[in-house]
């Protein structure tokens, strides 16, 4: 699915289930993820892994167009690409996760690189807007391989992991355009549990408890499920509430911590900034920032 928008005020920090390819056509925004933050405008490309937060603060207005990738056809289309070296989809996985490492990037293609991909994206936000029946599948996925034979060899790779821990750190919260299925009722389950209990102080075998499996059964069947351990994904949900706390209330960000489950406000700011990229304290700032702007305009 592609989509075309214009935004003119804050983006607030959120994650979708699928692999989003971010064009910037107009405008300028300040973006915050893992990478920190970082300053784009017309002909970047921002690349984001399934489950993992972004914001904005746009500059005026910016105009993009972003592509919406199922990791599962993402997979498909990687087990074909290197058909020859691998025995199943498993392995495709396995080389996706190991070889493109960043969950977040930005791609400097430029204006005028990035001139060349307006009408392809153009006329695939046409066949997404009629709902992209399945007789124009292969006009859409021929439209995207050629986006994407622009801007995949611009994107950072790695022949090997450079930490154990390299693209596990982040989690899923819910997507914002399609219901995630989970493989197993009981990661369901569990992945409600957190989200409807965010403060409390969870423990891997109280939640494996919860949902009447071993702690190991559980972390296998939610990391099937969403990509990410269960202590990953309630990071990202504690992370997600705590910019919606910043950003509308006045409360003192030690207080905000322990709303969503941190009792360290020093862990919290250090979790805070690993999910979203920029510490507690200049998120509200930037926030309040923008509400100024407004009021002043």
């Amino acid at each position: 699915m592609a989509r075309t928008r214009s935004d003119y005020a804050p983006v607030a920090p959120m994650a979708f289930d699928c692999v989003k390819i971010i064009v910037v056509r107009a405008g300028g925004a300040i973006l915050f993820s893992e990478f920190g933050t970082q300053h784009v405008n017309i002909g970047d490309v921002i690349v984001l892994a399934a489950n993992t937060l972004c914001g904005a603060e746009p500059e005026g207005s910016v105009t993009t167009t972003t592509v919406y990738l199922d990791r599962d056809y993402v997979v498909d289309q990687v087990f074909w690409q290197y058909a020859e070296q691998f025995i199943d989809r498993l392995d495709a996985k396995r080389f996706l996760e190991a070889r493109y490492t960043e969950p977040a990037q930005v791609i400097r293609l430029g204006e005028e690189h990035a001139g060349l991909l307006m009408p392809w994206l153009d006329e695939l936000v046409t066949l997404s807007a009629k709902g992209l029946l399945p007789e124009r599948f292969y006009r859409a996925q021929s439209l995207l391989f050629a986006v994407l034979d622009q801007i995949v060899p611009e994107m950072a790779v790695t022949n090997r992991r450079a930490t154990p821990t390299q693209r596990r750190t982040t989690c899923p919260s819910l997507p914002r355009h399609r219901r995630f299925r989970a493989l197993r009722k009981e990661a369901s389950h569990a992945a409600d549990l957190l989200q409807d209990e965010l403060s409390r102080r969870w423990t891997l075998s109280d939640l494996a408890a919860a949902v009447h499996l071993s702690t190991s059964q559980l972390g296998r069947v939610f990391v099937e499920a969403f990509g990410k351990s269960p202590v990953a994904y309630l990071t990202m949900l504690r992370a997600e509430r705590m910019a919606h706390l910043l950003r509308t209330s006045d409360a003192s960000i030690a207080m905000i911590a322990r709303q969503v489950g941190w009792s360290d406000p020093d862990f919290a700011a250090r979790q805070f900034r690993r999910c979203v990229g920029v510490a507690p304290s200049r998120y509200r700032a930037m926030a309040r920032q923008t509400t100024d702007r407004a009021a002043s305009g």
